[in-house]
């Protein structure tokens, strides 16, 4: 199965909807704060692999996505882990404000779009948060028996989450780099540590991911390196874009884009109603078979070779570089 059916088929069987009840609240780092949650009939939570997410949906009505960072071989309870945001969107200041243990929660999912394939040695990074989705990876690949190392970096220790569940897996394959303590995470250092891994998985900050991406590129290491982001690699809409015309293989007709809107925005003005998520370019949810035309791809999810193949695109955030897309729609 190629890996865009892969999606889709993870995609549909993670549209379920259910209640969780907030059983624990901990505070693991400066400004991150993880919660437990049971589901509210007393069941097993469905089950899921290492780096999946759900959708937490807020009182407010915001929906957003987190990581699952427990043990996936417990399906008592979720644990997710959230940083605070101060210039974000909104839903991390209110995850951290106003919910409670005790206080019941909408889920959906879980979906997982960064999947630890098997392998017999694994080298791990994570920058910051980026440890959330990392941290079921460590904890199965230490279950197995497998080769591993984490190298962890984040600008002080005590920005660091997870340091005790860490510690007690095998405290000598875990390279902790806070930043005011030693250097920062070096690029030709993963590069070197990479040589000897099969698989390479990595979560943090944008510049950390970037500079991966394009040094394992130039290696010819590209295809053993994963990586997530927590959004999309550009936004959906930028300084100089044009209008575009989308056309519906099986719907018929089109729909015209405008320069201020994105397709996935565009195609629900004119009654399509697309499965979507995240909406930010990183969960494939609504990721579409393009028929025709050249995707310009602002994703965070395509590998680079899906990229160069066009052959499919996420229209949350993703547009076109011809005039016109046509879209298995």
């Amino acid at each position: 199965m190629s890996a865009v059916a892969s999606r889709e088929v993870a995609a549909a069987a993670a549209n379920v909807r259910f209640t969780a009840r907030i059983v624990q609240i901990t505070l693991e780092a400066d400004g991150i704060v993880s919660f437990a949650m049971r589901a509210a009939d007393g069941r097993d939570l469905p089950a899921w692999t290492p780096g999946a997410h759900v959708d937490l949906c807020l009182p407010s009505g915001l929906v957003r996505q987190y990581s699952l960072c427990g043990d996936p071989r417990d399906l008592s309870q979720y644990r997710i882990a959230v940083l605070r945001q101060e210039d974000g969107r909104g839903g991390s200041r209110e995850v951290h404000e106003d919910l409670r243990i005790g206080q019941t929660v909408s889920l959906v999912g879980p979906r997982n779009a960064f999947v630890l394939v098997p392998s017999q040695r694994y080298l791990f990074v994570a920058g910051g948060i980026g440890i959330t989705p990392i941290l079921p990876m460590v904890l199965h690949a230490a279950s197995r028996g497998v080769d591993w190392r984490l190298i962890y970096g984040a600008r002080s220790r005590d920005r660091m989450s997870f340091l005790g569940p860490l510690a007690g897996v095998d405290a000598g394959r875990v390279d902790l780099r806070p930043a005011d303590e030693r250097a920062h995470i070096e690029i030709e250092e993963i590069v070197a540590a990479a040589r000897g891994c099969s698989e390479i998985y990595a979560c943090g900050p944008r510049g950390l991911l970037d500079e991966l991406e394009q040094r394992f590129a130039a290696d010819g290491l590209g295809s053993r390196l994963h990586i997530e982001r927590f959004g999309a690699s550009a936004p959906p809409v930028l300084p100089g874009d044009g209008s575009i015309r989308v056309f519906l293989a099986r719907s018929g007709g089109h729909v015209d884009v405008a320069a201020d809107c994105s397709v996935l925005e565009a195609l629900r003005q004119a009654g399509h109603d697309l499965p979507s998520s995240c909406e930010q370019g990183f969960c494939g949810t609504c990721e579409c078979r393009v028929l025709d035309g050249v995707p310009d791809h602002r994703d965070a999810l395509l590998t680079e070779t899906e990229r160069a193949a066009g052959k499919t695109m996420m229209p949350c955030v993703s547009r076109a570089v011809t005039p016109t897309l046509t879209l298995d729609i």
